[in-house]
């Protein structure tokens, strides 16, 4: 099959998901403008407010008010971010479509770097993390703990340094529209759809203003969702570890009846049943717990509820 031409003034559209982000906006949307300017003169920013509360909209509006090519969406509320990425995506119709924060931490310069990426033949651009020196030992520790977790148990290879910049081609924004699953994990479902990936190394810039949105229950609630997603390995060792205890504690009750049998000692009594029921028991309830957070997400699956709702929508820049 032939390889499409990759045209160099391609249409562009540069997804940017905002919660509480008024601060930034403004000097990230100049920077924006006179990038884009330069790669293609078929370009707009479509800026997904994932329910923010503070002048967010405000700052939006006014800078598609003076002439800025710039879709603002709301949502109905706070949705997280793989909900705002979506909305974006399924938003966008761009021969190729920008992913990037609104934060401040990824450079607008580095878009020129990923448009020759892609002008090149690669059908996604992503830039890595040179390094983590920004953050704390344990966040580095966790996610290092979490990306080794899931890339060694399942057939995907997950990036541990990649995050949500990147540059896609029209059939990549396609695949991803096409899954159907509201628990989404961005991560693992750009791993899932393949296609030729380029990686880019780039260092973070400080956040101009504000501080992270994501709180450790959050970071913990979505490592979950993307060992719930893309392995089923959780499952798989609860199942080891019944059988285990299972064999452990026959080969312990044939040890007592001979015991008893051959020396006459008295089987044990209350305090061997007490810890064993306990044990047992806490083995049963932890394992009915994993078992119901798959059963939980089975269940949001089949309710079919959508992953956003939009409360806003200025259509498209005149």
């Amino acid at each position: 099959m032939p390889t499409k031409v990759r045209l160099f003034n391609a249409s562009l559209d540069v997804v940017v998901p905002a919660f509480n982000e008024a601060a930034n906006l403004p000097d990230l949307l100049a920077r924006l403008r006179g990038t884009l300017g330069a790669l293609t003169p078929r370009w707009r920013i479509l800026l997904v407010d994932d329910g923010s509360r503070d002048d967010t909209q405000g700052v939006a509006l006014a800078a598609r008010a003076a002439g800025l090519p710039l879709r603002y969406v709301r949502l109905s509320r706070n949705f997280g971010k793989e909900a705002a990425l979506t909305a974006g995506l399924a938003l966008a119709d761009a021969d190729r479509v920008l992913l990037m924060d609104a934060d401040g931490q990824h450079a607008p310069e580095m878009i020129t770097a990923m448009h020759e990426a892609w002008l090149a033949g690669a059908d996604m651009v992503c830039a890595v993390r040179a390094n983590r020196d920004e953050e704390g030992p344990l966040k580095r520790l966790g996610t290092r703990l979490f990306y080794g977790f899931v890339n060694a148990f399942t057939r995907l290879h997950i990036p541990p340094d990649a995050g949500d910049f990147r540059l896609l081609d029209r059939r990549v924004v396609d695949a991803l529209n096409a899954l159907p699953e509201r628990n989404r994990f961005m991560k693992g479902l750009y791993a899932w759809v393949g296609f030729r990936t380029e990686f880019l190394p780039y260092v973070p810039k400080p956040r101009q203003g504000g501080a992270s949105h994501f709180s450790l229950g959050r970071l913990l609630a979505l490592a979950f969702t993307g060992v719930t997603a893309f392995s089923n390995l959780p499952l798989r060792v609860w199942s080891a570890l019944g059988g285990s205890i299972a064999l452990v504690a026959l080969a312990y009750g044939v040890w007592i009846s001979c015991e008893h049998l051959l020396w006459g000692h008295p089987i044990p009594g209350w305090a061997t049943l007490v810890v064993g029921l306990m044990f047992f028991s806490g083995v049963q309830l932890l394992s009915i717990g994993i078992i119901g957070e798959y059963i939980g997400r089975i269940f949001d699956e089949v309710k079919q509820r959508p992953v956003y709702l939009v409360a806003l929508d200025t259509g498209e820049p005149t």
